[in-house]
């Protein structure tokens, strides 16, 4: 398996793992938000810590609220 299969099974891993563990600990209306705000973060993707990885994690995160866009993402990504 090339390096980039094996990279990207890892990021697909954490990514699902990221959203697990922020529907488990953030409260709903709380997601919507942080997932703004982190969509917002990834806008400033020239800063060092702010990157455009914030976008579709961000965008995911808020869709947890939204459940057609979430059976969307699921669909679509996992």
């Amino acid at each position: 398996m090339s390096k980039t299969r094996e990279y990207l099974k890892k990021a697909r891993r954490q990514f699902k793992q990221a959203l697990v563990k922020i529907r488990q600990n953030v409260p709903p209306g709380l997601r919507l938000i942080l997932g703004i705000l982190l969509m917002i973060g990834g806008f400033f993707a020239f800063l060092p810590v702010l990157g455009l990885w914030m976008l579709p994690l961000g965008f995911a995160v808020a869709a947890l609220d939204v459940v057609p866009l979430w059976r969307w993402i699921r669909s679509r990504w996992f």
